[in-house]
Protein backbone atom coordinates (compact mmCIF):
# COMPACT_ATOMS: atom_id res chain seq x y z
CA UNK A 1 0.00 0.00 0.00
CA UNK A 2 1.23 3.60 -0.62
CA UNK A 3 2.69 5.28 2.32
CA UNK A 4 0.34 8.42 3.33
CA UNK A 5 1.47 12.25 2.55
CA UNK A 6 1.26 13.84 6.42
CA UNK A 7 1.65 17.44 6.49
CA UNK A 8 5.29 18.36 7.21
CA UNK A 9 4.60 20.06 10.70
CA UNK A 10 3.90 16.72 12.52
CA UNK A 11 7.00 15.48 12.01
CA UNK A 12 9.69 18.47 11.87
CA UNK A 13 12.38 16.94 13.65
CA UNK A 14 12.74 13.51 11.64
CA UNK A 15 13.04 12.34 8.14
CA UNK A 16 9.71 10.51 7.61
CA UNK A 17 11.14 8.77 4.64
CA UNK A 18 13.88 7.18 6.25
CA UNK A 19 11.25 6.15 9.30
CA UNK A 20 9.95 2.44 9.03
CA UNK A 21 5.41 2.72 8.70
CA UNK A 22 4.79 -0.97 10.29
CA UNK A 23 7.14 -0.85 12.79
CA UNK A 24 6.49 2.36 14.28
CA UNK A 25 2.81 2.57 13.94
CA UNK A 26 2.46 3.33 17.34
CA UNK A 27 4.68 6.58 17.57
CA UNK A 28 2.95 7.82 13.61
CA UNK A 29 -0.17 7.49 14.87
CA UNK A 30 0.42 8.98 18.56
CA UNK A 31 2.00 12.59 16.56
CA UNK A 32 -0.76 12.16 13.66
CA UNK A 33 -3.60 12.40 16.53
CA UNK A 34 -1.37 15.12 18.76
CA UNK A 35 -0.44 17.73 15.79
CA UNK A 36 -2.34 16.44 12.59
CA UNK A 37 -5.51 17.86 11.38
CA UNK A 38 -8.86 15.97 9.76
CA UNK A 39 -6.98 14.97 6.24
CA UNK A 40 -3.99 13.76 8.18
CA UNK A 41 -6.02 11.55 10.48
CA UNK A 42 -8.48 10.46 7.80
CA UNK A 43 -4.54 9.32 6.03
CA UNK A 44 -3.75 7.50 8.98
CA UNK A 45 -6.78 5.88 9.05
CA UNK A 46 -6.63 4.74 5.30
CA UNK A 47 -3.21 3.21 5.76
CA UNK A 48 -3.54 1.38 9.36
CA UNK A 49 -6.94 0.89 9.52
CA UNK A 50 -9.56 1.48 12.49
CA UNK A 51 -8.41 -1.79 14.24
CA UNK A 52 -4.25 -0.47 14.19
CA UNK A 53 -5.53 2.70 15.28
CA UNK A 54 -7.17 1.24 18.05
CA UNK A 55 -4.05 -0.40 19.36
CA UNK A 56 -1.68 2.11 18.86
CA UNK A 57 -3.70 4.91 21.03
CA UNK A 58 -4.73 2.60 23.61
CA UNK A 59 -1.31 1.68 24.12
CA UNK A 60 0.91 5.31 23.75
CA UNK A 61 1.98 6.17 26.75
CA UNK A 62 1.68 10.04 26.09
CA UNK A 63 -1.28 11.93 24.17
CA UNK A 64 -2.17 15.60 25.55
CA UNK A 65 -5.63 15.65 27.29
CA UNK A 66 -7.41 17.25 24.43
CA UNK A 67 -6.02 14.61 22.41
CA UNK A 68 -7.46 11.67 24.53
CA UNK A 69 -10.66 12.86 24.26
CA UNK A 70 -10.66 13.20 20.91
CA UNK A 71 -9.39 9.33 20.43
CA UNK A 72 -12.02 8.07 23.08
CA UNK A 73 -14.60 10.11 21.27
CA UNK A 74 -13.65 8.83 17.80
CA UNK A 75 -12.62 4.44 18.59
CA UNK A 76 -15.68 4.80 21.12
CA UNK A 77 -14.16 3.70 24.38
CA UNK A 78 -13.80 5.16 27.81
CA UNK A 79 -10.89 6.99 28.61
CA UNK A 80 -9.77 4.24 31.54
CA UNK A 81 -9.39 1.48 28.74
CA UNK A 82 -6.26 4.25 27.49
CA UNK A 83 -2.84 3.59 28.99
CA UNK A 84 -1.45 7.32 28.74
CA UNK A 85 -4.97 8.69 30.91
CA UNK A 86 -4.45 5.73 33.26
CA UNK A 87 -0.11 7.27 33.66
CA UNK A 88 -1.78 10.78 33.96
CA UNK A 89 -3.86 9.66 37.16
CA UNK A 90 -0.56 8.11 38.55
CA UNK A 91 1.68 11.21 38.38
CA UNK A 92 -0.70 14.58 38.95
CA UNK A 93 0.57 18.11 37.95
CA UNK A 94 1.10 20.30 40.81
CA UNK A 95 -1.57 22.12 42.35
CA UNK A 96 -2.38 25.31 40.19
CA UNK A 97 -2.56 28.34 42.14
Amino acid sequence: MKKPIFSPTIFWDIDIDKIDYDAKFVFIVSRVFERGDVPDIKNCIKYYGMEKITEALLNVKFLSLHAIYFAAAMIDRPLTDFRCYRLRQLSPELYPY
